[in-house]
């Protein structure tokens, strides 16, 4: 592949300040007035088009077509799969986004089975809230932690003294692996639901 560097780095620049200043929307500037599934489409996309596939809002764009962040067909499949409650009669409330952009934003990084095992669907709406509140934080944490670590690895990338033709290819590299690596741990964490210290080390191979 074939990278133009100085490219790469003004969009590594401009990323890195759109994503320090990004943030999901509090708990109650959500609309509670109950949606309708086309508005909320429209909805998260104005919340989520920045961080998504595509999204690019600060060159001036809209961020991704909100038809490409998610479907009604997938809703109903979150639905289905319990992952989220199901509107009220076609409707959608404030708690029903909140579900929506948790499991869209982990959904860019794990399956929507791993989704479902770190998220219940079934809680009174203040738990709702307290877990939605607790993860907006993190979410603001872990793109200043990923922004830190992605200026670390493009270092060579945005220093303009340094050339080369493979720089921008090893830094691509670099973030897939790092991305692998995290999903991994991930999984494997969620897999320790529910198990205790001595039944995992007495089934581990001994080395």
């Amino acid at each position: 592949m074939t990278y133009d560097k100085e490219l790469i780095a003004h969009k590594l620049l401009r990323w890195e300040r759109a994503v320090s200043g990004f943030r999901l929307p509090l708990w109650e500037n959500i609309p509670d007035i109950g949606l309708y599934m086309d508005q909320v489409i429209v909805l998260l996309s104005q919340y989520l088009g920045l961080i998504t596939a595509g999204g690019d809002k600060e060159d001036g764009e809209d961020g991704e077509d909100p038809a490409k962040i998610f479907s009604a067909s997938s809703v109903n499949n979150y639905v289905r799969l319990k992952i989220m409650p199901a509107p009220v009669k076609r409707k959608y409330y404030r708690v029903h986004i909140a579900y929506l952009i948790i499991i869209l934003t982990l959904k860019q990084a794990v399956s929507i089975n791993i989704v479902k095992q770190m998220l219940p669907s079934e809680m009174p709406e203040e738990d709702v809230m307290e877990l939605y509140n607790d993860y907006i934080v993190k979410h603001h944490a872990a793109a200043l932690l990923f922004t830190n670590i992605v200026r670390e690895c493009a270092a060579d990338v945005l220093n303009p003294e340094k050339s080369g033709e493979n720089l921008v290819s090893s830094f691509v590299i670099q973030e897939a692996l790092i991305a692998g690596f995290s999903r991994v741990l991930t999984e494997k964490l969620v897999g320790l639901n529910n198990q205790n210290l001595d039944d995992v080390i007495s089934s581990e191979t001994p080395r």
